[in-house]
């Protein structure tokens, strides 16, 4: 299949009537970007563009030194980093979050540092229904019972042994009511159900949203969308799930300290609600295991971290930081975060 990403060049005509470019430029963990992509719009705005598959914190310093732009995603820059590096202009953070860069030492060095917002909404919002709708639909049981012999040693021309039922008419209450929740609540509306939004946690009462004990007993569906802070840490756990229906699905596309994971097995184990699908762990990549790899009954459904990763979504990444930087190299403020 051609996946078509656009006219870069009809997008981007400003880049070709910069006078100066970086001279250097490193891209310290590129491999956290996948493959599959094409990464010239940020090689052409470096005469000397460093990319590197991964980059150690011992790594770090040596590999940044000397630059005047570093591309980042998950690699660390802070104080200590960031004061040796004399040439650096410009930290473009390859993500939305921005905990990786220490931002007030970059304001005092006169650093500028950007990041993206709002590039994979699109991609999210198809995998928490790619979730749902294969917990909804029973999808792994069915599948199996396709290929260990139940379908063709059936008596009747199909298996209903495992039912589901249809999303239509159902309630949906989305914590956290950004970009993403936007996006997911547009979806479940065209699928016919309805949609409550959840007070912010920890906020203040507002009109169109109900506190988030009323959302949780009356939702057939939750979804998450809220940051990873404070006031969300473990936001679901053992009381929330109590409040759930036993029939409720939950879905976590956003960070996995959001749900406390030992309650959550509890309550799958216990029938509290009837499945979950996530997305994230509290920590990742979990190499020191999880509770919920262990578990393996078909109501859960663990995914490695991947709903924002379409190809289109990773790409539209790569340009949107171009963008960034040519609007800096302009003397143009575009997505500034210091």
């Amino acid at each position: 299949m051609q996946v078509c990403y656009g006219n870069w060049q009809a997008r981007h005509k400003r880049g070709d009537d910069l006078i100066v470019k970086f001279k250097t430029a490193v891209f310290l963990d590129v491999d956290s970007m996948g493959s599959g992509l094409d990464f010239s719009p940020l090689t052409n705005l470096a005469e000397d563009w460093k990319n590197f598959a991964a980059t150690s914190t011992e790594e770090t310093l040596e590999r940044i030194r000397n630059a005047e732009l570093i591309i980042s995603n998950k690699v660390v820059l802070d104080r200590a980093i960031l004061s040796q590096c004399k040439q650096l202009k410009l930290v473009c953070v390859i993500a939305t979050g921005t905990d990786n860069v220490d931002l007030q030492a970059a304001k005092e060095l006169g650093i500028a540092v950007t990041n993206v917002t709002a590039y994979g909404t699109p991609s999210v919002v198809q995998f928490v229904f790619a979730l749902l709708l294969s917990l909804a639909t029973r999808l792994n049981e069915h599948q199996a019972s396709s290929r260990n012999g139940e379908w063709s040693n059936s008596p009747n021309f199909c298996v209903l042994d495992y039912q589901f039922r249809e999303l239509s008419g159902k309630t949906l209450g989305i914590i956290g009511y950004g970009e993403l929740g936007k996006g997911v609540a547009k979806v479940a509306q065209a699928l016919g159900m309805h949609v409550l939004v959840s007070q912010r946690p920890g906020g203040e009462p507002s009109a169109g949203r109900v506190p988030i004990e009323e959302l949780l007993s009356q939702s057939d569906v939750i979804s998450l969308h809220v940051p990873l802070a404070d006031n969300t840490r473990n936001l679901i756990g053992e009381v929330e799930f109590k409040l759930m229906k036993p029939t409720a699905l939950l879905i976590n596309a956003a960070r996995g300290g959001i749900v406390d994971e030992l309650a959550l097995i509890n309550a799958l184990q216990s029938d509290e609600i009837a499945g979950a699908g996530v997305d994230v762990l509290s920590q990742e990549p979990p190499r020191n295991g999880n509770p919920l790899l262990d578990y393996d009954k078909p109501n859960l459904i663990v995914t490695p971290h991947m709903a924002w990763g379409a190809v289109e979504s990773r790409q539209r990444l790569i340009d949107l930081v171009a963008e960034n930087i040519i609007a800096y190299q302009n003397g143009e403020k575009r997505n500034r975060v210091e």
